[in-house]
């Protein structure tokens, strides 16, 4: 799984199952953890003092601190960052429990509203927290025709449609007017030499065209590429309102609210932290740093979908001190699960999978 733990401190073996032991008590029950709960735990026979010592020096490396005095120590987020990454032993779903989640996700028609519903409510219901499910669409788009439309003078309205069915608009601002005549023979040479490209391969094909049209072809690419950048999906969800009680303080609770209600915002996280590979599982802690309107909650992502054809985002939103091995465990087979369920759904015709569910 995905974190960067390149500039966290190395730990002995023994600090390293104090702070698991701390960080599993936590998640358990949001309470400090004391020295005597670590000495009646720990699998090693030593001492308190010892114990101490040891949790010092996790303390100076950043790994867990005090909340006030004479209190346990709680993890900070390079706690948990350094447990997900070098400590974690994932909870495995039972056999039982797989069975009955694969079970429950063929009872609806796959790749529907009502499919990817029942996906969140399953996660949700497995780990115990929120979870999210974004429609599978397509990786990139892929050219279908353009038109050109001449309005006034030096203005023309370009419309692109994409094999996705979608439509775009812009106005462009020729550096001379244009008849519609001319524009409509360079709307017809673009269409017949790049037809099902993506936005790179337009590019490259549209060195053979004359000037005017090559120009056409990169506002075409350009317009495709933002539009691929900027998509917006859908949001399934379920398992917010049950939850909202377990968030550390309300500022929590706040945030959980703004990555379902905020669809670009949820996009954007999606956009910068998956990566192409389907069913590879990323971990978000606190933000990692980057999005402060994270900074009390953590995400476990996953991509799922139709190899070279389309992707949509599976995953769990809950509190730092979240279970990490069962909601990996959990994220991890729903995202595969998926992914076998739609690439068998639609191998052998070829056929991209259907428009996304409309809101």
């Amino acid at each position: 799984m995905a974190i960067d733990d390149s500039h966290l401190p190395e730990l002995t073996r023994r600090q390293e199952e104090i702070l698991s032991l701390i960080i599993r008590a936590y998640t358990n029950s949001p309470e400090p953890v004391s020295s005597k709960y670590l000495a009646d735990n720990f699998t090693r026979n030593i001492s308190s003092a010892t114990i101490r010592n040891e949790m010092a020096v996790l303390e100076e490396f950043g790994y867990i601190y005090a909340p006030h005095t004479s209190a346990g120590r709680v993890p900070t987020e390079n706690g948990y960052r350094y447990f997900v990454k070098r400590l974690i032993t994932p909870n495995d779903l039972t056999t039982a429990e797989e069975t009955r989640i694969a079970e429950r996700l063929n009872t609806s028609p796959l790749a529907t509203e009502q499919w990817l519903n029942l996906v969140a409510t399953v996660l949700a219901r497995t780990v115990q927290t929120a979870a999210l499910v974004t429609p599978p669409v397509a990786e990139t788009s892929r050219f279908k025709h353009v038109e050109l439309i001449s309005i006034q003078g030096r203005m023309a309205l370009m419309v692109l449609v994409t094999q996705q069915g979608i439509v775009h608009q812009q106005m462009l601002t020729l550096s001379e007017p244009v008849p519609q005549e001319r524009l409509s023979e360079a709307a017809d040479r673009i269409n017949a030499l790049t037809h099902a490209l993506g936005a790179n391969e337009l590019r490259v094909k549209s060195v053979q065209l004359q000037l005017l049209e090559r120009e056409i072809a990169e506002l075409v690419a350009d317009l495709m590429d933002r539009a691929d950048s900027n998509q917006v999906r859908l949001i399934y969800r379920d398992g917010l309102s049950d939850i909202i009680s377990t968030f550390p303080h309300n500022q929590a609770t706040q945030q959980a609210i703004r990555v379902f209600e905020e669809r670009a915002f949820l996009n954007m996280i999606l956009h910068d932290v998956l990566t192409p590979i389907l069913n590879s599982v990323q971990v978000v802690i606190a933000g990692n740093g980057r999005w402060e309107e994270l900074s009390h909650l953590s995400m476990v992502l996953s991509r799922y979908g139709i190899p070279g054809q389309a992707s949509g985002a599976v995953g769990i939103l809950g509190p730092t001190n979240l279970n990490y091995g069962r909601a990996i465990s959990a994220v991890t087979y729903v995202s595969t699960l998926m992914t076998d369920m739609l690439t068998h759904l639609y191998e052998g015709d070829g056929d991209p999978p259907p428009d996304s569910p409309r809101a």
